[in-house]
């Protein structure tokens, strides 16, 4: 299902008995982060919340404000527009391992497949409700010397429109458009540096390639003209941005907010570099996405975005400290040096909603998008490794530190070509611990992994350290960026593998007994 705003989502959550409504004001600062912590702490994820009152610095925002939106299964599935994340995985999974028909029966599956495809590829638009409101400020003069590391301090000039100005069809209605300072953006904790954008869809371009990405890095607000662009290291829009410091142009971003709630999933799913996260949001929602370009730089963004801010990161300019921040790592990250973006235009939707997410001691909402996005690609991965049956990234391992996957085992030291093989694929790189277990194992099943882990172990036998690249928020590695890996092959050992002793079996109760008991039972009831 496609949704045309993120409005239109939340009342879909209504419907479904997925949100609880909050009529009374609620502060952007730390009460709206307390609120939703204590729903994601539930069992299941709790609930969404819609703050319809939301205050900034006691005043009451005409924005509401949807949080944890997509933090149980159920709501994430319903942004996949699906009966149930595994559906979705399944489709996506028939897709990938399609072949040239060899039957008039097959040639119709398949053109049924490929039909669900014809939605993929965006399309370019020239207006959509993103434009409802525009405010354009006016870009400081282009530089020659270093820029000041301190954030300027004239009042901006601005220029405040509505489509309708644009329009011969004018209205006298007036839709005051905000600066960065009166948006709902929260201040999640009470250590953080100042406020943070927690689900923005950051779009960049290669300037070599022209290729598009799509990804999700934390925005703080510095003021109404400035924040802080913290792409990490590794990121695509990091690369992205070297590239425009060696040429010493200025990088144009642009910001996107809300829209169809599958965006911010699409930014933050694992697809191989150069691959357009619209074509991933299109497939999904079966409806192409509909871009208009940018009103003060040539990127595009979706048409129904909820809010849309536009900018540019200066080379000439100093690197300014950004945090600290609350992370998903359940500690703060500490203030580091990162590119400042500055801000051109901002435009909304009139009838706009905020969306945002916290990230903290899971489980949070960030643990239901990791799965999904795990679910959705395990074809992929089985594509390129067939013995693998399952992976799981347990709450507590936030994210990639602590990954579970299953095998069929057939030969000696698989297992440690597995774990060699997902180090090596994208955002696995950051993975601490690594485990793998055999296929009869249930790896969403954290205690029975523990079981055979404890269980099927020498600890020096069956462990290998190794070192690569690490997450720069983890606070725990020497130096940022580098650290160790622990792979732990918890299978059943073969004697290839240097193991003489007979392996037991395990312990379970016969299968007549059992359907005997369970008839019993049923009789009993």
């Amino acid at each position: 299902m496609a949704f045309d705003s993120f409005r239109e989502f939340v009342e879909q959550l209504d419907k479904a008995g997925e949100l609880i409504r909050i009529n009374h004001p609620v502060a952007t600062e730390l009460e709206i982060t307390e609120l939703a912590d204590r729903q994601m702490k539930s069992q299941g994820g709790g609930k969404a919340l819609l703050i319809e009152k939301p205050t900034v610095n006691g005043v009451i925002s005409p924005f509401p404000v949807a949080i944890n939106t997509m933090g149980s299964w159920k709501r994430m599935a319903m942004c996949l527009g699906a009966a149930s994340v595994d559906d979705a995985a399944a489709e996506l999974g028939s897709l990938m391992k399609a072949k040239p028909p060899t039957s008039m029966r097959e040639a119709m599956k398949l053109l049924s497949t490929a039909l669900d495809l014809r939605h993929a590829k965006p399309k370019i638009v020239k207006r959509g409700p993103c434009k409802d409101v525009i405010q354009r400020f006016e870009a400081p003069p282009t530089r020659t010397d270093p820029w000041p590391s301190a954030p300027l301090i004239n009042e901006p000039k601005m220029e405040r429109r509505s489509v309708e100005d644009s329009t011969q069809n004018s209205t006298s209605e007036s839709h005051a458009c905000p600066t960065l300072s009166d948006l709902p953006i929260l201040k999640c904790w009470p250590l953080d540096g100042g406020r943070f954008i927690t689900l923005p869809c950051v779009v960049t371009k290669d300037p070599d390639t022209g290729d598009r990405n799509v990804g999700m890095y934390r925005i703080q607000i510095y003021d109404d003209r400035s924040a802080g662009m913290h792409w990490q290291l590794q990121k695509v829009g990091a690369r992205h941005g070297r590239r425009y410091y060696d040429t010493g142009t200025r990088m144009p971003v642009a910001i996107f907010i809300g829209g169809d709630p599958v965006f911010p999933f699409a930014a933050t799913a694992p697809l191989p570099d150069g691959l357009d996260e619209f074509l991933l949001a299109g497939y999904l929602r079966k409806k192409s996405v509909e871009l208009v370009k940018c009103e003060t730089n040539d990127l595009e963004v979706p048409a129904n975005a909820d809010f849309v801010i536009e900018g540019y990161v200066d080379p000439g300019e100093p690197l300014r400290e950004e945090g600290p921040f609350g992370d998903h790592t359940g500690y703060y990250t500490l203030p580091e040096p990162y590119p400042v973006f500055h801000i051109t235009a901002i435009t909304h939707r009139k009838d706009a909603v905020y969306p945002a997410t916290i990230v903290g001691i899971p489980p949070m909402e960030d643990f239901y998008i990791g799965g999904a996005s795990v679910k959705l690609f395990l074809p992929i991965f089985k594509m390129n490794f067939p013995e693998i049956v399952d992976i799981a990234l347990p709450a507590e391992g936030v994210f990639h530190n602590l990954v579970f996957v299953s095998i069929k085992k057939t030969y000696p030291m698989q297992a440690y070509k597995i774990m060699h093989s997902l180090w090596g694929m994208g955002q696995m790189m950051f993975t601490k611990y690594l485990v793998v277990v055999d296929h009869t194992v249930d790896v969403h099943n954290t205690s029975e992994v523990l079981f055979h882990l404890c269980a099927n172990t020498d600890p020096q036998r069956d462990s290998i350290f190794t070192k690569g690249p690490a997450d720069v928020l983890d606070h725990a590695t020497s130096e940022i960026a580098m650290g160790t890996k622990l792979g732990i092959d918890a299978t059943k050992k073969l004697s290839g593998e240097g193991f003489k002793r007979r392996w037991p079996p395990l312990i379970r109760m016969d299968e007549d007994v059992r359907r005997r008991i369970d008839a019993l039972l049923a009789r009993s009831r």
